[in-house]
């Protein structure tokens, strides 16, 4: 085993560059991940195969494979640095007013229309100069960004997360039908089930949660349109009657303007919920804390704020 001295030969911006590569698999993308240059990733990559004495990945195609001594090494090195990056940040103040730091979260597309414009207000005024990087992640594509470092937090539904991630349900995700119709009145059930309906979904499915509701009373409905995201709703229900279900606070933000409105579901259907989740190395890290306290504060219950905020709110290492 290495002892304490000889840790002066290991760079840790090497170690980064390794596990970047454990996750990427590709040079180009790890170069674009760190910022870095093509040539710098492949020299970082030569003095790693000389500081572990083995080729460590292997180029098949496009895909550069580890090494099943790779393999071993990463699932070693990956909670040495969470725990490296967690030491850090002790000693770390956070001042959200004259912070430039960057932060890349993970959101799903309907918690994007919802959130990210209260989200950036309250940023603008509290945190003029810090950097919001947003990423499109569902539940099928938040624990691999996770894992691999790409965003640090997410809001999504969630379904698996990686080992060391943290979580918080925020609240219930409570489906409503929104409509655009002049009709007035809510819709009962067979009036729901003659109408067109529009569904939205990333992976492009039109059976969901209600068709299976209504399959089981043995009743179906009509989808005439799958589209990928939720901002395309309000236009393409504007002047028609083809409806949509959507998660409450999708639909009061539909609501709020123009002519779509927000009713009941005149069937049951089954809740699930929203949660925030992050890494497990930016648990304790100020600015971190920082984020998640607004993120929750918009979308659900709000967490205690650290012991050591003052006046000016400057965050340290208590846990958020």
């Amino acid at each position: 085993m290495m002892n304490r001295n000889e840790l002066r030969r290991a760079d840790i911006n090497l170690l980064v560059v390794f596990e970047s590569m454990m996750h990427e698999r590709n040079v180009s993308r790890v170069g674009d991940k760190l910022f870095l240059g093509q040539p710098a990733i492949s020299a970082a990559l030569g003095r790693l195969r000389h500081l572990f004495n083995d080729p460590l990945f292997i180029r098949t195609g496009r895909v550069m494979e580890p090494t099943s001594r790779a393999q071993e090494i990463f699932s070693n090195l990956a909670p040495a640095l969470d725990s490296i990056a967690a030491a850090l940040s002790q000693c770390q103040l956070f001042n959200p007013a004259t912070s430039e730091a960057t932060f890349r979260i993970g959101l799903s597309d309907d918690v994007e229309y919802a959130l990210l414009p209260s989200l950036l207000r309250r940023m603008r005024v509290e945190a003029p100069n810090v950097t919001l990087v947003v990423r499109r992640a569902d539940q099928w594509q938040l624990p691999q960004l996770l894992a691999s470092g790409e965003i640090s937090l997410g809001i999504s539904h969630t379904l698996q997360l990686p080992a060391n991630a943290r979580c918080k349900t925020l609240l219930p995700i409570r489906p409503m039908l929104l409509r655009a119709d002049a009709q007035c009145g809510e819709l009962d059930l067979d009036e729901f089930c003659r109408r067109p309906h529009a569904v939205v979904s990333s992976m492009g499915n039109v059976i969901d949660d209600a068709d299976r509701a209504l399959h089981v009373i043995g009743r179906q409905r009509k989808v005439v349109l799958a589209v990928p995201q939720f901002s395309a709703l309000p236009v393409l229900l504007a002047g028609s009657n083809t409806i949509a279900i959507v998660p409450d606070y999708v639909a009061h933000a539909m609501s709020g303007s123009g002519d779509l409105r927000a009713e009941a579901v005149p069937i049951a259907l089954p809740q699930h919920e929203l949660s925030m989740v992050w890494r497990g190395a930016a648990h304790n890290d100020p600015g971190e804390q920082w984020l998640r306290s607004r993120c929750s504060a918009l979308l659900g219950k709000p967490p205690e704020e650290p012991a050591q905020q003052k006046t000016v709110e400057v965050y340290t290492s208590a846990v958020a």
